[in-house]
């Protein structure tokens, strides 16, 4: 699998586990420790993230790094619908 396409798995999961829960960027950045344009990054998937910030990023959606991971491997890699509509996100 392709590093970018990797990101863009990382990035669609980390965002659908947040909107779940209900957590805005701000609120959720916050939770995690890390800058909200960062998360914003990580979710467009133009960043890659260290093993580290992963498993903050899935204690703070309440899963442990494995489950994260094994979710990530069954996202599909498709494009936020906001990107094809230039709408903006939470």
């Amino acid at each position: 699998m392709a590093n970018e396409e990797l990101a863009k798995r990382f990035g669609i999961l980390m965002r659908s586990l947040r909107l779940e829960k209900g957590l805005s960027q701000e609120t959720f950045s916050f939770r995690v420790g890390l800058h909200q344009t960062y998360v914003s990054s990580l979710e467009r998937g133009e960043r890659n993230v260290t093993i580290s910030t992963a498993s903050r990023i899935a204690e703070a959606l309440d899963l442990t790094l494995a489950e994260f991971f094994m979710m990530m491997e069954e996202t599909e890699p498709t494009e936020h619908p906001e990107d094809r509509q230039g709408g903006s996100r939470s």
